[in-house]
């Protein structure tokens, strides 16, 4: 069976680019796609539209700042760079994320118990 590459949960796709810039420092839009799938493996392959309505979105938000800038092949590009409150979110978001990812770990690994199942008290339900 042919694995496809993965669909991303809502928010994650932030996260990524706040973690690329916080690693990478300021890059264009195409740089920060590319070092995501890059890094994912090419499990991630995202389009500009994609990329670029996060960007947006992170903007607005206050969490990073453009500028424009001239790029390794010589054209205009708009540079994104993180900004203090986007180095905070990006903290609470990765604790967030891997709390999320240590739950879904230990669901994930649960074996199949014959015993009753227990109340919020602990109790047999």
């Amino acid at each position: 069976m042919k694995q496809s590459k993965l669909d991303l949960l809502q928010g994650t796709l932030d996260l990524m680019v706040l973690k690329t810039l916080a690693a990478m420092g300021s890059l264009h839009g195409y740089g920060i796609a590319r070092r995501i799938e890059q890094v994912s493996g090419n499990q991630v392959l995202l389009n500009q539209g994609t990329i670029y309505a996060s960007l947006v979105r992170l903007e607005q938000r206050g969490w990073i700042r453009s500028n424009w800038g001239v790029s390794g092949n010589n054209r205009k590009a708009k540079f994104y760079s993180i900004t203090a409150g986007g180095q905070r979110q990006l903290a609470a978001d990765a604790r967030y994320w891997e709390r999320l990812s240590g739950v879904m770990e230990r669901v994930l690994r649960m074996e199949k118990e014959s015993g009753p199942l227990l109340g919020e008290d602990g109790e047999p339900a």
